[in-house]
């Protein structure tokens, strides 16, 4: 796996699109969202940690426009930072960072770490309930 390769696995992240993102992770996928706030938690599968970005399409009508900031990788393993430049329903910047920490079988996604604004995510949350 080479930065490169990883900058274009989350390319269609940019615009919202999860679709292409998601062709690379695998089904029983192990994954924990750090914090504490509506989308912490402890995923054991692609369709239950998907349901994060599913609830963030339903604050942040273009998604949540993850663009790779910097990308670090050894051997099975990468560190990926990226930034949210989304915009809420309520007009509320999204402006949020974001580090995963990823291992890979292949160009498979197999765990994940990631690591963001808790307070951020819980005020987006609060300014643009989920009805």
């Amino acid at each position: 796996m080479t930065p490169d390769r990883i900058r274009q696995i989350f390319k269609a992240l940019e615009s919202g699109d999860g679709s292409a993102f998601f062709a690379h992770v695998a089904d029983d996928v192990d994954w924990t969202v750090m914090g504490t706030h509506p989308l912490a938690g402890h995923y054991h599968s692609k369709a239950a940690y998907a349901g994060t970005f599913a609830k963030l399409g339903k604050v942040l009508p273009q998604g949540a426009q993850l663009h790779v900031e910097h990308v670090l990788v050894k051997d099975d393993e990468a560190v990926v930072e990226l930034r949210s430049l989304a915009t809420a329903k309520n007009g509320m910047r999204f402006d949020n960072r974001y580090c995963m920490v990823l291992g890979f079988e292949g160009e498979t996604i197999v765990r994940g770490r990631s690591y963001l604004d808790s307070a951020l995510v819980a005020r987006l949350f609060e300014e643009n309930p989920i009805t």
